[in-house]
């Protein structure tokens, strides 16, 4: 079994197991998208973007939340409606990259409409900050990436990234939030804008700091540092 930083930085690129797609019911804010039934039902409105939320300070939960990402929040990120949902939690097997299929120590999830994918996780184990520093140079230190200046912050320590490889490019944020390390990610063509794709980005990893948390409050601009 792999050990748990490289189940760690491997889920970051992770094709999740597959489970069946539902639609819950909520009684207010988005509606719900395509998604597994697992963790909170309810679904908050999330703030516009990572720009309007003050996420240092916010604690998430390190437990399943995709249920808690609104409809619209992920066909935001996509530019289309999804074809494909997928989840798997903490304890599942799952494939965490094409080659390499193992227990998860996360809860996560994705979206695609077969060009843009949309992913959210948060790591079972509690993390450090010391651990979290650790996690974000590992990521930047990745083939084809490199840090994106004066971004908005998710947690503290965070890093927002992008990636590029082949004829894709990745943009994610990766950050504390408490104890939980979170990272929420888009990856789609390259022929999209890299300031939509951004704005695309910070738009979604509210979405997913919302569900994962469950702030629904802004406070201000804020920066990686």
């Amino acid at each position: 079994m792999p050990s748990g930083s490289r189940v760690l930085l491997a889920s970051a690129a992770a094709t999740a197991v597959a489970v069946a797609v539902g639609i819950g019911v909520t009684g207010s804010g988005e509606d719900p998208a395509p998604a597994p039934d697992r963790g909170p039902v309810a679904v908050a409105e999330p703030p516009a973007s990572l720009a309007e939320m003050e996420t240092r300070g916010l604690a998430a939960l390190r437990a399943p939340f995709c249920a808690g990402i609104g409809r619209a929040s992920v066909e935001d990120a996509l530019g289309a409606e999804a074809t494909r949902a997928e989840a798997y939690e903490n304890g599942e097997t799952a494939a965490l990259t094409p080659q390499v299929t193992d227990v998860a120590h996360e809860h996560g999830c994705l979206w695609s409409d077969g060009r843009t994918t949309a992913r959210g996780w948060v790591f079972a184990p509690p993390v450090t900050p010391g651990r979290a520093r650790g996690l974000a140079d590992s990521a930047a230190a990745g083939r084809g990436c490199s840090r994106v200046p004066h971004a908005p912050a998710l947690g503290e320590p965070g890093v927002a990234l992008v990636c590029a490889r082949g004829g894709v490019r990745e943009a994610s944020y990766r950050g504390l939030l408490g104890d939980a390390w979170l990272v929420c990610s888009t990856t789609a063509p390259r022929a999209l804008e890299p300031a939509e794709h951004l704005d695309r980005t910070s738009r979604w990893c509210a979405a997913v700091v919302t569900a994962a948390t469950g702030a629904t409050g802004t406070t201000g601009t804020t920066g990686t540092g």
